[in-house]
C-alpha cells in the first residue's frame, strides 16, 4: 500500500488538526471498471455540460489538468492547482463541517478519493472522487468564484454548531457510506435514511453551522449562475451528477433568485433537489456572504453569542472589546439586561491576543476553567481598557494595591493586584490578583484558597466564533470517525469482470493490440450479461475502426440487456449517442 503523502507549500501550510484527515489516494486501488465509470461520466458531462454549465467549467477542465479519460492522480492535479494557488488533498468520504471549510480557507480541494460504483453512476449520497475532482475543481480555475470559495471556508470555519449538529453529519455520513457500499441491505439502508430524517425534523433552532451549510450546499453544491429563464450550472453537485445535471434544467426544478433566504431552505441529501437558487454572477454569491457573516456572533459577539457557544457544547472563543481573546467551553453566563456581566468556561481554557496565545496563560495555567467580569465599573464612565496610567492610578488599579472593583451588574473582585498585561495599542487586557475573591450579590464566583485570580479586561464582546483564538493551544488532534467507507470484497467473478475491463483498457491504450474484442464481448455475453458499460467501451472500438459486424453484434446484446433492466436503457442510449457524435474537447 501507498502511504506516503507528497506534500508542496500550500499543503504545508496547513495545521496539524486538518492534516490528520488526509489520507493516500493509493492510485493502484483503481480498477479498469472505476476507470470506465469515470470515463463514461466525464464523456458524457462533457457532452451535455458544454451547453449548459457555466464557461468556467470546460476551461478549467483544461486548466486543471483534469482527463476525460483518467481518474486523476491528486499528485498530478496538485503540481497544475499550485499555478492558481490552490491544493488538493485525499479523505475518507465526508469529514466535519468546520473542518472542510477551514481546508478551503487554506486554499485546499478537500477530494473523497473513492469513486462511485457502476451500479451508482448518475448520483450517490457519498461524496467521491467524480463529484470532487470533476465538480469542485474545475470551476476554481475562476479566479472570482475561487476567492468566494476561500472566503466561505474562513467564515463558514468559525459558525458555531449546535449540540445535534454533529449527531446528524454522523448519521449522514453512515447513510452515504452504506448507500454506497455493495450488498447491503435495504432494511439496514431504511433504518439509516429513517434516523436522519428523524433528525433533521428534531433539530430544533438551526444552528449557524447549519444555516451557512446551506448556503454552502444552494451556491458550491448545487448553484446556477446567469438568468431565471436561461440559467447555467456551476454546482459541483449538478457538474458531477449526470442524472441531476438534465432534470435540473428543466420547469419541473422550481428556479429561485439567490438570497440570503437560501440559508432558511434545508436540503435532503438522499433525494434530488425540488428546487435550485441562480446568481446573475458570482460576485452577488460574496455579497450574500458578507451580508450573511453580518448575522454571525463572529461579527456580532454580545450575549447571544455567548449563548450559542454554550448551547453547542464544544471548543469556542469570545472576543473582548481589547482584543483578548478566551477559548475553551462555554458553560455559562450572568446577564443584566440583556448583556453579559460575568463569563465563565469549564475545564481547559487558553487566553490569547489576536490568535496567538499569551505567555503564561494556556490550558495548564487555566486547566479547570475560567471565569471573568465583562464591562464597565460601577459609577465611572471611564472603561478600564481607556484609563491612561493616571486615570488607573487614581483608581487604585495598581500593581501591589488592595482594590474592590464592583462592576454593573453587580459582579465584584476583591484582592492585591499583582500585574497586568497590556495589548500592542497600550490598554491594559488582563489583571491578575492574589487572595482574590469574586462575587455576584451572595453568590462567590471565585476564592482566594483557589489560587491567582487573572481577570480579563474588556467593556463588552465583540466576537464569538467556534474553536480556539491560536490552534496550537489545544490538542485538536482528536477525531475519530464512528464508520470508514466500506471496501467492496472482490469475489472471483469480480476480478474476472475487472480482467475484461482491463484488456479492453489496455487495447484502447495502445498496451495490447493482440486482445481479440470479439472473444472479450463472447465471454462478457455468456458469463456477464447484465452488464452494459464494457459493451459501451467495445462498440466504440468498433465503430471507430468501422468493424461493422461488431458493432451489430455488440449492439444487438445491449438491446437484450435493454429489455432485461429497462431502468439503465437510458445509459446505454447516452453512451452510444456521445460515441456517434465524437464529442471532443
Amino acid at each position: 500500500m501507498n502511504t506516503a503523502i507528497e506534500s508542496n507549500p500550500i499543503l504545508d501550510r496547513l495545521p496539524k488538526h486538518l492534516k490528520q484527515f488526509i489520507k493516500p489516494q493509493n492510485y493502484e486501488h483503481y480498477s479498469a471498471i472505476n476507470q470506465a465509470v469515470w470515463r463514461y461520466v466525464m464523456r458524457k458531462n462533457v457532452s451535455f455540460l458544454s451547453r449548459v454549465a457555466h464557461k468556467s467549467y470546460l476551461e478549467g477542465l483544461k486548466q486543471t489538468g483534469i482527463s476525460i479519460d483518467h481518474i486523476p492522480n491528486m499528485y498530478g492535479m496538485n503540481r497544475i492547482l499550485k499555478e492558481i494557488g490552490w491544493a488538493a488533498v485525499a479523505v475518507d468520504g465526508f469529514i466535519p463541517p468546520n473542518a472542510f471549510m477551514e481546508f478551503q480557507a487554506y486554499n485546499v480541494l478537500v477530494i473523497a478519493s473513492d469513486i462511485r460504483q457502476l451500479e451508482h453512476i448518475e448520483y450517490t449520497p457519498a461524496p467521491d472522487i467524480i463529484h470532487e475532482g470533476a465538480g469542485h475543481a474545475p470551476i476554481i480555475a475562476n479566479p472570482e468564484y475561487a476567492e468566494y470559495l476561500r472566503r466561505f471556508g474562513e467564515i463558514g470555519c468559525k459558525a458555531i454548531s449546535s449540540a445535534k449538529d454533529y449527531e446528524l453529519y454522523e448519521a449522514v455520513r453512515h447513510l452515504s457510506i452504506i448507500k454506497e457500499a455493495e450488498d447491503t441491505p435495504q432494511k439496514d439502508i431504511e433504518a439509516a435514511e429513517k434516523k436522519v430524517d428523524d433528525l433533521q425534523n428534531n433539530m430544533g433552532e438551526p444552528s449557524e453551522m447549519a444555516l451557512i451549510r446551506n448556503l454552502h450546499w444552494w451556491t458550491v453544491e448545487y448553484g446556477l449562475i446567469g438568468t431565471i429563464e436561461q440559467p447555467k450550472i456551476y454546482g459541483a453537485g449538478l457538474l458531477s451528477s449526470i442524472g441531476e445535471s438534465k432534470w435540473c434544467m428543466t420547469d419541473e426544478v422550481k428556479k429561485l433568485p439567490y438570497t440570503i433566504e437560501a440559508a432558511y431552505q434545508d436540503f435532503d441529501i438522499t433525494k434530488p433537489q425540488p428546487q435550485l437558487y441562480v446568481t446573475p454572477d458570482f460576485a452577488r454569491l460574496s455579497l450574500v456572504l458578507e451580508e450573511f457573516a453580518n448575522t454571525m456572533a463572529l461579527r456580532k459577539g454580545g450575549l447571544s453569542g455567548i449563548n450559542k457557544l454554550i448551547q453547542s457544547k464544544a471548543l469556542g472563543t469570545i472576543e473582548l472589546s481589547t482584543g483578548l481573546q478566551i477559548s475553551g467551553t462555554f458553560t455559562d453566563v450572568i446577564e443584566e439586561n440583556g448583556k453579559p456581566i460575568y463569563v465563565q468556561t469549564t475545564g481547559e481554557t487558553a487566553l490569547s491576543y489576536r490568535e496567538k496565545e499569551l505567555v503564561g496563560h494556556g490550558k495548564q495555567t487555566h486547566l479547570r476553567g475560567f471565569g471573568s467580569p465583562i464591562g464597565k465599573l460601577k459609577g465611572i464612565n471611564l472603561a478600564i481598557e481607556d484609563m491612561s496610567p493616571r486615570d488607573l492610578a487614581a483608581y487604585a488599579i495598581y500593581e501591589e494595591q488592595q482594590v474592590s472593583l464592583e462592576f454593573e451588574g453587580g459582579i465584584t473582585v476583591t484582592g492585591e493586584i499583582i500585574t497586568g498585561k497590556r495589548n500592542l495599542q497600550g490598554k491594559i487586557i488582563l489583571i491578575s490578583f492574589k487572595n482574590c475573591t469574586v462575587t455576584h450579590q451572595n453568590t462567590i464566583l471565585f476564592k482566594p484558597e483557589w489560587g491567582t485570580y487573572d481577570m480579563a479586561v474588556g467593556k463588552e464582546v465583540v466576537s464569538a466564533f467556534a474553536g480556539p483564538a491560536d490552534v496550537n493551544s489545544f490538542d485538536l488532534i482528536t477525531h475519530k470517525v464512528s464508520s470508514q467507507t466500506i471496501k467492496p470484497k472482490k469475489s472471483p467473478e469480480r476480478i474476472e469482470l475487472e480482467n475484461l475491463y482491463q484488456q479492453v483498457r489496455d487495447y484502447r491504450e495502445g498496451k495490447n493490440k493482440t486482445i481479440s474484442r470479439t472473444k472479450v464481448l463472447e465471454q462478457l455475453i455468456n458469463k456477464f450479461p447484465k452488464d452494459w458499460l464494457l459493451s459501451i467501451e467495445l462498440y466504440e472500438l468498433a465503430f471507430e475502426a468501422q468493424e461493422t459486424h461488431l458493432c451489430e453484434q455488440i449492439l444487438d446484446h445491449l438491446e437484450a440487456v435493454k429489455q432485461e433492466r429497462p431502468q439503465i436503457g437510458h445509459l446505454i442510449d447516452d453512451g452510444l449517442s456521445i460515441i456517434k457524435e465524437k464529442v471532443k474537447v
